[in-house]
């Protein structure tokens, strides 16, 4: 059975993430989405803390192998600990939390699938002075949900390949130091024709084309790519051309990148989470001080925040769930689907309503109406709502031998 119980490794990151997003994150979050980024200066004080939002950071980010002890098992707990501290930075600020420097979405997939010679080269940048960032493209213009039908292309040549195509909705994908790309050899192939290769910033053909202006998340930077003949060598061909032969028959590159978001949809769920508590927390503490303490609009709050609390703990509580799995070596794939889901439409559902309560107190560059505005694109990224109902569905009916 899962514990509810933190372990004190976990009770000390909570404890001192949460003092992070409330002395240094929170104080700076309306200014960020107001001028659409982070202060550099802030951005070299946080990476000397080493606080950064994914999951290897925290000793997580893949599965233990089914090789590995009963005790191994056991004792790993860092998508759990993934999942409590993105609740706690998103509580903050989640434009801001997505901007913290490290490998970020790129990291999971080198660190399921690269080699250890890829490990060591894109991973140990992390601990220079510098901040660093990582990205990950996978999304296209004509292929954002459904990841089988991308189009950038990699055609093999000698000592390489070339890459054609374009990336769109990249997080840190103009500042990272490398990016995780997705493209396929041959279009014919479908998903059996996937490769994921680590391109490094400053290759040439290899360019950032703009950041787009975004509704919500102002504060993070998000690019759209371009790649224009661009040569990658052999040894940035995540896993290798072993992973490949040795599956000549599987779709390799479409299961690196369906085996990133198992670990990555708890921790976007987590922060789904975290931005409806914020709210709610923002919203409770206005209704007690300035609502009259009798009278049917008080009550009627009062009944709306009571289930808000409860859909925030359901949607945690699913979290913890997928977060666990992982962290025991169990397939967690549809626990990370139905966790996303959920905690992505809860946390609309409670923003929503929390503006609704305040009335104008909410609106006008307030911490709730920015969060409203942040919160929706969680119900998107990492799958949307109904391609979350679409994995859950094929894991229901599949052992019936019924494909959905």
């Amino acid at each position: 059975m899962i514990s509810f119980e933190f372990s004190p490794q976990q009770k000390q990151i909570k404890e001192l993430v949460h003092w992070f997003a409330k002395h240094e994150v929170r104080p700076i979050a309306l200014e960020a989405d107001r001028l659409g980024r982070v202060p550099d200066e802030w951005l070299q004080k946080v990476n000397k803390m080493g606080i950064q939002l994914n999951a290897s950071s925290f000793g997580g980010g893949r599965p233990p192998s089914h090789a590995e002890g009963k005790k191994e098992k056991k004792e790993r707990e860092g998508n759990r600990v993934a999942v409590i501290a993105a609740e706690e930075l998103a509580w903050g600020c989640p434009g801001i939390a997505l901007s913290l420097p490290g490998p970020g979405l790129g990291g999971p997939p080198i660190q399921s699938s690269g080699t250890p010679e890829q490990k060591r080269r894109f991973l140990s940048i992390f601990t220079k002075e510098e901040p660093r960032w990582g990205a990950y493209a996978l999304t296209e213009p004509e292929a954002g949900s459904d990841a089988s039908g991308i189009r950038t292309t990699a055609k093999k040549v000698d000592g390489g390949y070339v890459l054609n195509g374009q990336k769109i909705f990249i997080t840190n994908g103009a500042r990272a130091s490398w990016v995780v790309v997705f493209a396929t050899v041959d279009p014919k192939l479908g998903r059996a024709g996937h490769r994921a290769f680590v391109v490094e910033k400053g290759t040439p053909g290899f360019v950032a084309t703009r950041t787009v202006h975004k509704m919500g998340l102002r504060a993070n930077e998000t690019a759209e790519l371009l790649f224009e003949d661009c040569f990658v060598p052999d040894e940035n061909l995540l896993g290798g051309e072993e992973l490949y032969s040795a599956n000549a028959n599987k779709p390799s590159g479409f299961q690196v990148a369906m085996k990133t978001f198992d670990s990555t949809r708890p921790i976007v769920a987590a922060m789904a989470v975290g931005i409806a508590r914020a709210a709610y927390e923002y919203t409770l503490d206005i209704v007690r001080s300035e609502y009259p303490k009798q009278g049917r609009l008080y009550y009627e709050a009062a009944a709306l925040l009571a289930e808000a609390e409860q859909e925030i703990d359901a949607a945690r509580l699913l979290t913890w769930e997928a977060a666990w799995k992982a962290d025991i070596g169990e397939p967690n794939a549809m626990e990370a689907a139905v966790c996303k889901a959920v905690a992505g439409k809860m946390a609309l559902h409670v923003c929503a309503m929390c503006l609704e309560l305040l009335g104008p107190v909410g609106l006008g560059g307030h911490l709730v109406e920015k969060l409203y505005r942040d919160v929706k694109v969680f119900d998107i990224f990492e799958g949307t709502q109904q391609i979350q109902r679409l994995v859950t569905a094929r894991r229901l009916y599949a052992p019936y031998g019924v494909h959905v």
